[in-house]
């Protein structure tokens, strides 16, 4: 799993990569998206990412890749409304 954060201050660029990561994962905060993928598409990802933040002073991405067994160290503290998709699914906050 990979977990993607970022933090871009313009609204064109922040909506371009939003909908990009939906595409890829989940979201699971305004910023943060966590994307079950194999290499192969994480490396796709990878590149769009940079391909769109190419020239950008003022845009950052942040990604964590987790192993299983820090998979199954995450908590949660609190309660997210879920969607109804993820209605039986949990949801992690990092």
């Amino acid at each position: 799993m990979y977990i993607v954060s970022y933090d871009i201050s313009s609204d064109r660029l922040r909506n371009k990569i939003a909908k990009l990561l939906e595409g890829y994962g989940r979201r699971v905060q305004y910023s943060v998206f966590e994307c079950e993928i194999s290499e192969k598409h994480f490396q796709r990802l990878r590149n769009e990412l940079s391909n769109h933040l190419t020239g950008s002073e003022d845009a950052g991405i942040r990604i964590y890749d987790l192993c299983g067994k820090c998979e199954k160290k995450i908590q949660v503290i609190g309660e997210m409304q879920k969607n109804e998709d993820e209605a039986e699914e949990d949801i992690f906050i990092i």
